[in-house]
């Protein structure tokens, strides 16, 4: 199966990027199931109905969050009614669930939405409860696995491809909104530390840059905004996976504004 990862989509410019794009894409690139990051897709901030809905018909097939899952408060009652996660070490008294399961091509699959630790919302520890949760769909058969790692510290998420590796298929890492250049094949598990964004990028990670240059120079913060026009850029993976569950293949596609996309290859270690 070819799975298509999206990191971060901030704001309408990330919606519009998706419009212009991911169903071309899809079929260029052989697309069978799309996962997208979901937690700043409606002006920055969490998610609306609304938007939920947009991206799905753009050709989403599900959405992972993280630590501003919940700042759109409408998201407590669209759990059961989309194909939407929020990470799993959140406290279970929240509502949603932190692993989505489904069918590709007669293969059972689990993406699983994870939040790190540094800077991040007070959650149960990350790499004890994932390590029990993917221990328990190993169990259970589960051989497709692919974990959204939403976390500010590239050494966390470093230390989840050491302790994961030989047991998903995917380690995609999302928030920082700052694409990395490691992109890799290690021992069957596709991995990259953070995707990047889906939106605008002259501004400051996908905002506008009057508020978070002010709090740099004075101090003073500010609500964070989304410009209503930017330079954009569009980020996708796309990986496949065999039937044993190992990455046998990645790519990275960048598009900047309308301009043709840039691909270049996972590295194999």
């Amino acid at each position: 199966m070819r799975i298509g990862f999206i990191g971060d989509i901030v704001g309408k410019p990330g919606r519009l990027m998706l419009k212009r794009h991911l169903k071309r894409l899809r079929q260029e690139h052989f697309i069978d199931f799309t996962v997208a990051n979901y937690e700043n897709a409606s002006h920055g901030y969490g998610l609306t109905e609304k938007n939920c809905i947009e991206l799905l018909s753009y050709g989403v097939d599900v959405m992972t969050g993280g630590n501003h899952s919940f700042d759109k408060k409408e998201i407590l009652t669209m759990f059961e009614k989309y194909p939407l996660i929020r990470p799993i070490n959140y406290p279970k008294e929240l509502a949603g669930k932190g692993v989505y399961e489904t069918k590709v091509l007669g293969q059972n699959l689990a993406i699983i939405n994870l939040m790190g630790h540094y800077t991040m919302p007070m959650a149960d520890n990350p790499f004890t409860m994932i390590v029990q949760e993917v221990k328990k769909l190993n169990d259970q058969g589960m051989k497709h696995i692919i974990i959204d790692i939403h976390a500010e510290s590239s050494a966390e998420k470093n230390a989840f491809r050491q302790i994961l590796k030989q047991n998903v298929s995917a380690i995609l890492g999302t928030h920082t909104h700052v694409a990395t250049d490691d992109l890799q094949i290690v021992d069957g598990c596709c991995y990259v530390t953070d995707v990047g964004l889906t939106g605008c990028r002259d501004g400051v990670i996908g905002m506008d840059d009057e508020i978070p240059v002010k709090r740099f120079l004075t101090s003073l913060g500010g609500h964070h905004n989304v410009p209503d026009k930017c330079k954009s850029i569009f980020q996708m993976v796309v990986f496949e996976i065999d039937d044993e569950g190992r990455c046998v293949g990645a790519e990275k596609i960048k598009i900047y504004d309308d301009m043709p996309k840039i691909v270049t290859q996972a590295w194999v270690d």
